[in-house]
């Protein structure tokens, strides 16, 4: 039974990648997320706000008293002394190279298209396989247009592009006014692969404190659905590679996912609530599946339950909205 796949150009022995999580925080984690069985890894991810800190900080330091006394000088730290939380992304990267076997995939967080991103560069000298833009944007101004919106995407993935080598994914979220448009945008731009969809965790208010509170709630099966739909739609009308994030938590789940066109399938919430060890259960359930219905590789189910490849291609589309209304029976 073969399960390989490729993604990002990149060989994998199964479609199941560890998403971006706090489990990459450490060698140590990403170490279980390869003995769990997952094919490849996204680290955390660092933000474009880390990366502007960490300029103010050096910025301040280098500075502080320079138009004063030149004795002051002699009061500057050395700059080896600085421990900055970039510098500790490179190094994991460096060591996560050497200590596993699987791909390693760096994530950068960012929102604007300015110098942060030439923090890519050092992304791809310490090592990293290939690199994942997690574009994550609210637009909140009212005279900001969508189309303002989608053009600081492409930008941003543009200005990676011309930085590095490696392959870059741009991780999406589903509230575009035209995201077909928005996909082939990227494509064309120079994108790898597309990540659907970005999971924004949305605030709550707490009502003693009165304050917005952060709240993680994990994902269920349910929510895979809108990334289904989309990937199945996508699939074949982009070059670039196509991978399904959100509600990923059995080897049903992954079986979908590729049958819908996904190259690869992210884990976040499964491994969170059960463990690395959870992949080789999601991996063993998709084999079980395959075996019971004859399928011998991945890349025989891939796309086979895509837009382009059912019989019915409207249910992928407002024919499965008036079926679905019509399927549902009240409780009397």
């Amino acid at each position: 039974m073969d399960l390989s796949t490729t993604y990002l150009g990149l060989k994998l022995a199964n479609p199941i990648v560890a998403s971006s999580s706090p489990l990459s925080y450490t060698l140590d984690g990403i170490r279980r997320l390869e003995d769990g069985g997952v094919a490849a890894v996204v680290l955390h991810s660092l933000f474009e706000e880390q990366l502007k800190a960490e300029a103010y900080e050096l910025e301040f330091l280098t500075t502080q008293g320079t138009e004063s006394f030149a004795e002051a000088l002699s009061y500057f730290p050395r700059p080896e002394k600085f421990v900055l939380g970039p510098e500790e992304y490179l190094k994991l990267i460096s060591d996560a190279k050497k200590a596993v076997k699987i791909p390693v995939i760096a994530s950068l967080n960012g929102v604007t298209p300015g110098g942060w991103i030439s923090y890519a560069r050092d992304i791809q000298k310490a090592g990293a396989d290939a690199l994942e833009l997690n574009v994550y944007f609210l637009p909140t101004d009212p005279f900001m247009t969508g189309e303002a919106v989608e053009r600081n995407y492409v930008e941003i993935l543009k200005s990676v592009r011309s930085q590095v080598k490696i392959p870059v994914a741009v991780k999406l979220s589903p509230f575009f006014s035209s995201l077909a448009n928005i996909a082939r945008r990227l494509d064309e731009a120079g994108a790898n692969g597309l990540v659907l969809f970005n999971r924004f965790y949305q605030p709550d208010l707490d009502l003693e404190a009165l304050e917005v509170a952060p709240r993680v709630e994990l994902s269920t099966s349910a929510e895979m659905r809108l990334p289904l739909r989309w990937i199945a739609i996508l699939h074949r009308r982009l070059k670039c590679n196509l991978a399904l994030t959100t509600g990923v938590h059995t080897g049903e789940d992954t079986v979908k996912s590729v049958m819908a066109g996904a190259d690869a399938v992210m884990v976040c919430s499964a491994l969170l609530k059960n463990g690395p060890a959870h992949a080789k259960k999601i991996r063993d359930e998709m084999l079980a599946w395959m075996e019971k219905h004859d399928y011998s590789s991945v890349t025989q189910m891939k796309g086979s339950m895509s837009q382009k490849s059912v019989a019915e291609p409207a249910a992928y589309e407002r024919a499965n909205y008036m079926k679905t209304i019509q399927s549902f029976r009240p409780m009397m």
